[in-house]
């Protein structure tokens, strides 16, 4: 007949298998402290050499650097930033796979595209912002428009007959269009572009009226005259460009503010330090008075590190889902 396990046998037994039970989570502590291990890779749902994808080198080039890891970057353009949400949303929470989105993608198409399979609120898990993008209200010279009032007194005389381009229906520099048109009791007719290319042809060749667009593909049609900025959509002015007003600075257009941003994020159920591990390494990054000047001269904001990125979809989305009520926006 077997004896009974001692004392000291059943604490010995006791201990191996409490050792046994916290291996896992040891083992999980050890691969997050030692993350990276292997390359990250960065999903970009834009074409190489546009404001997303410039931001995205930003932060790729941070994180290479105060993690010690390499950060890819993979361009999967389409359906305004859409294709390479829905390929996050969908991919192991593990830290290898992120994404480097926009408002669009992380805010806006969700409330008008009805083929969208991810809910970004919960689909996604909010990293860090990266930076917030303003946009810039502009006119052709035909119209004779310089500025807010003289753009107001002519759309009120004739409505509907005057155009605005946005890069795409739902995407930020729609919505902006639209709260300018709801805060200045205005109409006029949006015209959808893939892209800004056609958009500042049509512009500049006299096709279309008035448009938003980014600082940055705005900036050399203005420099030569081809397009006069009426305004910009921060609260404040922005730095490059501080002889141009900010919307909001006019009466009927008191309040009035609505930026693009781009931001980092995971797959929903991501690592809480994991996350953390990389919000810290970006916002000590964005520091670094080099890599905020590549984020200016983008036409971008740099982050501060004190935004609520899960806040700011929120607030963003709540807004958003405002003006499509306004517009009756449908894709």
């Amino acid at each position: 007949m077997t004896s009974p396990p001692s004392s000291v046998t059943r604490r010995r037994l006791l201990g191996a298998l409490g050792g046994a039970a916290l291996c896992p989570a040891a083992s999980l502590a050890l691969a997050q402290d030692a993350y990276p291990t292997r390359p990250i890779r960065m999903v970009v749902g834009y074409a190489p050499g546009g404001s997303v994808d410039m931001a995205a080198r930003v932060a790729a080039d941070i994180l290479s650097a105060r993690l010690g890891g390499s950060v890819v970057i993979d361009n999967l353009p389409g359906a305004a930033g859409v294709l390479a949400a829905q390929r996050v949303a969908a991919s192991r929470p593990d830290g290898y796979t992120l994404l480097a989105g926009s408002s669009n993608e992380m805010a806006a198409t969700a409330l008008v595209n009805p083929s969208q399979r991810y809910s970004p609120l919960t689909d996604l898990s909010p990293i860090a912002l990266i930076a917030t993008a303003p946009v810039l209200f502009v006119a052709a010279p035909h119209t004779g428009v310089k500025n807010i009032d003289q753009l107001i007194a002519l759309v009120k005389r004739s409505p509907g007959k005057y155009s605005y381009g946005s890069s795409g229906v739902g995407s930020t520099l729609h919505f902006a269009g639209e709260l300018l048109k709801q805060r200045a009791g205005i109409f006029m007719t949006h015209i959808p572009y893939r892209g800004t290319g056609p958009l500042t042809t049509d512009l500049v060749g006299g096709a279309l009226d008035f448009a938003m667009l980014s600082p940055t593909a705005a900036a050399p049609f203005i420099a030569s005259g081809r397009l006069v900025p009426l305004g910009i959509t921060s609260a404040q002015r922005f730095p490059t460009l501080p002889q141009v007003p900010a919307l909001g600075e006019h009466p009927l257009l008191k309040g009035y503010e609505l930026n693009g941003w781009f931001a980092l994020a995971g797959p929903k159920h991501f690592p809480a330090p994991l996350a953390q591990k990389l919000r810290e390494a970006l916002q000590a990054g964005l520091t670094d008075p080099g890599m905020r000047r590549r984020l200016e001269d983008g036409g971008s904001i740099p982050a501060t590190g004190k935004e609520d990125l899960a806040r700011l979809m929120q607030e963003d989305t709540a807004k958003y889902a405002e003006l499509v009520k306004f517009a009756n926006v449908r894709e």
